[in-house]
């Protein structure tokens, strides 16, 4: 199976320079936890999620309409093309500890986003469970929620 068998299209995006409230209303109507960020080109920026907003306006003290987009997304984001096989992407996701993965054409632009939860749904069918009867996101669920090693504080 191929990533663009499953991912959820199209991507749900906002701009680098909106405000907070863009991507907290996309997601509350979408019910959603990622938004993908995109520059004027259309091409991507960064995503940015649920926690990245609480802890923006948590950590800065102001509002949503008072922080931008990039100032709190995740600029370093691991991409897909709708081409690549599933198994590749789970590899993706176990590597990097990330629950969703934006999925973008040729030219860098947003189609579609694939999540941990799109594999789960796909992993409880019938015909993509494996001869003993399991299925690989059980693996790929317990790896992206290990907990990361902690950061030293700072002196």
């Amino acid at each position: 199976m191929r990533v663009q068998d499953l991912m959820r299209h199209p991507a749900l995006t906002c701009h680098v320079n909106d405000d907070l409230n863009v991507p907290a209303k996309l997601m509350w109507d979408h019910d959603c936890g990622v938004i993908v960020v995109v520059r004027d080109d259309g091409k991507l920026a960064g995503v940015i999620t649920d926690r990245d907003i609480c802890m923006g306006a948590y950590t800065q003290g102001r509002s949503l309409d008072q922080i931008l987009v990039n100032t709190v997304m995740a600029k370093h984001v691991i991409s897909a093309h709708p081409d690549q096989k599933l198994g590749e992407i789970e590899r993706l996701m176990v590597d990097h500890q990330v629950r969703r993965i934006p999925v973008l054409d040729e030219d860098h632009r947003p189609v579609g986003v694939l999540s941990l939860s799109d594999l789960a749904w796909e992993s409880v069918e019938p015909a993509t469970r494996m001869e003993d009867g399991t299925s690989t996101v059980a693996h790929v669920l317990a790896a992206v929620c290990r907990p990361r090693a902690a950061k030293p504080a700072a002196a």
